[in-house]
């Protein structure tokens, strides 16, 4: 690897990290702050439910066409840095508004919200797309690849975990300026989003891409944009087992703050199980490319999903036991770290197996696929926590701690009076075996359906060379006639 790629690699790397964390402020913990912190009766946070789930959805719809408008776009800076530098802008403002404390009625709050969501969705699907469709820019060699997107999801653990171990000690680590939670979110929240955009100007001026795809190139239109998605049958693969992968991993993750406070009986334990889960998933990011040395793509991908079933079971059947919920954490974690890279990888060579079948690059229409699918899979796994802390009773008792401005201890002595074996058996349920049918009805329909392997994507590239040596000598010869 060259110094240049050196650098795009740990340019690119680090713009995840203040970017995932702050995404993990408002997918992970939006919830949390409105039921314990804002304190929503049941009514309201299921209207909340149903109202993120669908905006989510229908943000979710629309980002190829958003990658469309990022496939057209021809500027100085290229196609992809202008719209991660306007997605950056829109999503920091918006997260910010989101936790703003406006003091008003929960029915304004929820319209107010709805409105910050929708937007915060679009803007951080434009700084997704493009800042994901650089990456097969940046090199089309797979190992190089490997190296990028490995070093990415390190940083972007980093990110996210950072978030999980902060966000319950916000108020004590404020403290001092003596404000009420409300507000020691708020500046809390304009801190991520000021990092978010300092992590995101290091790819912006360090990372150069490969401008010679972007060379002549048609514009992608609304047939050609359904072409490239619909056509690209390795695409869509990829699409649907990613985004049921994401609908369960979601789920598990937005229950972990509610699973130890109501189930394990201790709040504080989380940021602790938290840093077990994050030396996990960091180690498995960095030893990804020893196993890489010794296994397949697909040996990797299923011994990586035996290990997430495996580590559901243990899980589901801990009956909080510390030990064996570390156990399966551990297991849990560190096969998600090798799915999730993997994933993006597979993302990845399905944009040349497009450009082989069907004649046309599209990055951007096709990496549009990767905010689909988180959104997507944010989106379902907000309505699946909104009614199941409704049903299971759970935000009842969220709502009277806050109301009653409890103590710690007090409040842990209010859920244990109050919390009943149903309520914790509907949040395990949701928590980690519905998320486990979803990932093995994924992992089934890629083992059927993909089929881009090491060999055939070597012909993949093989052959787009071929083709691109063909072009140029084409093109050559008619200039040399028209000369002539």
């Amino acid at each position: 690897m060259n110094k240049q790629m050196t650098k795009n690699k740990i340019c690119f790397g680090l713009g995840t990290v203040g970017r995932d964390a702050l995404y993990s402020l408002v997918s992970m913990y939006l919830l949390v702050h409105l039921t314990d912190v804002v304190g929503f009766s049941d009514g309201g946070l299921a209207v909340i439910g149903v109202m993120l789930t669908v905006f989510g959805i229908f943000d979710a719809v629309i980002d190829p066409f958003v990658g469309m408008i990022v496939d057209n776009t021809k500027t100085k800076w290229g196609k992809f840095k202008p719209w991660i530098f306007i997605g950056m802008i829109g999503t920091a403002a918006l997260t910010v508004l989101m936790f703003h404390n406006f003091n008003m009625s929960e029915t304004a709050h929820i319209v107010l919200l709805a409105f910050n969501y929708l937007l915060f969705s679009i803007f951080f699907s434009l700084n997704d797309i493009a800042y994901w469709s650089l990456m097969p820019a940046i090199s089309k060699d797979q190992k190089v690849r490997e190296g990028v997107g490995a070093f990415a999801r390190i940083c972007a653990n980093v990110g996210m975990f950072s978030m999980v171990l902060i966000y319950l000690n916000v108020p004590s680590m404020f403290s001092w300026l003596g404000l009420s939670d409300r507000d020691v979110y708020f500046v809390f929240a304009i801190i991520i989003a000021l990092i978010m955009c300092a992590f995101q100007c290091v790819t912006l001026f360090g990372v150069k891409e490969d401008r010679s795809q972007l060379i002549n190139t048609e514009r992608t239109t609304l047939k050609g944009l359904f072409r490239a998605l619909v056509g690209n049958d390795q695409l869509l693969v990829t699409a649907i087992s990613m985004a049921l992968f994401m609908v369960g991993y979601c789920s598990t993750t937005a229950f972990g703050t509610y699973y130890f406070k109501y189930a394990y009986g201790d709040e504080g334990m989380y940021m602790v199980f938290a840093a077990v889960l994050a030396v996990a998933q960091l180690t498995a990011l960095s030893v990804f490319p020893l196993f890489r040395k010794k296994f397949t793509r697909k040996q990797l991908y299923t011994g990586s999903m035996i290990a997430v079933t495996v580590s559901y079971v243990i899980f589901f059947l801990s009956f909080e036991w510390l030990p064996l919920i570390v156990i399966a954490g551990l297991g849990l974690f560190f096969a998600q770290a090798f799915i999730q890279l993997l994933m993006l990888l597979f993302l990845a060579d399905a944009v040349e197996y497009g450009e082989w079948k069907l004649g046309k690059r599209n990055e951007a229409a096709s990496f549009a696929v990767q905010p689909f699918i988180n959104q997507f899979g944010s989106a379902i796994s907000k309505g699946v926590v909104s009614f199941t802390l409704v049903i299971s009773g759970i935000n009842m008792i969220a709502n009277s701690i806050t109301d009653m401005k409890l103590s710690e201890e007090a409040a842990r002595a209010y859920i244990n009076a109050n919390i009943t074996d149903g309520g914790i058996w509907i949040m395990k349920v949701a928590m980690m075996i519905l998320p486990l049918i979803c990932i093995l009805i994924g992992f089934f329909l890629y083992s059927k359906k993909f089929k881009i392997d090491e060999k055939l994507y070597s012909e993949i590239v093989s052959d787009l060379e071929a083709r691109q040596n063909t072009s140029a000598t084409a093109t050559e010869g008619e200039n040399a006639a028209a000369e002539s």
